[in-house]
């Protein structure tokens, strides 16, 4: 039994558009309804066939929903909800993508009183965006994070959780301020590693940026496809979940100032101890199936 019937996204960018995919093919009988704030998103997203209807308001888009998805930036959730308020089903779950959860459930439980909410986050993504970047395997084998608030109903909870598992996901329920104390060290740290790195790189005046580009070896690159991430969201998580990213970074900062001491000073044992915790945190991680262990990350050198 599908645990909903209709389902509208509100936002086509790459999560959005991939759920989409993902819904036609793991439910292909769900009726699918898609909104985009951008025109020309929306005429993609018509071109693409993404849903059974594209429409031209997000009230238009979720009347009869019976879950509906935000798939914003999480700066523009409150606007987002605001619009499809008046023409939102009573029966209808409010669920949505975002990285940061404690703010989003805050903003979405005043923007839409009495609406059952049960906020998500799909741990997985590219640094590409817009509806032609999704793809139906997203999520496959990746955690979905659901935060249950407080008060909402547990079958809700329950719906929206079996929702995920059915695109492939595998589902865990988190407290939402727990949620963003996790995501800053394991995603928004090391987003703001990354585009500090590749922008201290381009600012380097004795270092043209051929040469940067020319000579980028694995681990330079890898940090500009982090970098390379859409601006808007990530502007909004930092400032959505900025007292967890503060608190991770400045003990990243002390970490980092500890290293410095021990290069300083030659404590070759000090180096060599924290590589290999670091090397075995590695290991998990693809024994977990969340990485691939090809050699050079999986790429293709054709």
């Amino acid at each position: 039994m599908l645990p909903f019937a209709r389902v509208t996204i509100i936002g086509l960018g790459l999560i959005g558009s991939s759920i989409a995919h993902a819904i036609r093919a793991n439910m292909p009988t769900v009726r699918l309804t898609g909104h985009d704030a951008d025109p020309d998103v929306r005429d993609t997203a018509i071109r693409l066939q993404l849903c059974d209807d594209i429409a031209d308001t997000a009230g238009a888009a979720v009347i009869d929903a019976d879950l509906v998805i935000l798939c914003v930036p999480v700066g523009a959730m409150a606007a987002a909800a605001a619009a499809l308020r008046d023409d939102l089903s009573p029966e209808a779950i409010v669920s949505d993508v975002g990285s940061c959860k404690e703010e989003v459930a805050r903003v979405l439980v005043e923007a839409l009183p009495g609406a059952t909410i049960v906020p998500a986050h799909p741990v997985a993504g590219t640094e590409r965006s817009g509806p032609e970047a999704g793809f139906a395997t997203l999520f496959q084998g990746r955690w979905c994070i659901v935060t249950p608030i407080e008060g909402m109903p547990e079958t809700a909870t329950e719906r929206v959780s079996d929702f995920w598992r059915k695109l492939g996901a595998e589902v865990d329920l988190m407290a939402p301020d727990h949620h963003d104390r996790v995501l800053a060290v394991t995603s928004h740290l090391p987003h703001l590693i990354a585009y500090t790195i590749v922008g201290t790189a381009s600012d380097l005046e004795e270092v043209t940026q051929s040469e940067v580009i020319k000579y980028s070896a694995g681990g330079f690159r890898d940090f500009t496809r982090i970098a390379a991430s859409d601006p808007t969201m990530w502007r909004d998580v930092f400032l959505s979940n900025r007292e967890a990213v503060l608190d991770m970074l400045q003990r990243f900062s002390e970490d980092l100032s500890s290293l410095q001491r021990a290069i300083r000073w030659g404590k070759g044992d000090e180096l060599f101890d924290l590589f290999t915790r670091t090397r075995a945190v590695r290991r998990s991680i693809i024994e977990q199936g969340q990485d691939d262990a090809a050699p050079d990350f999986g790429r293709s050198h054709e």
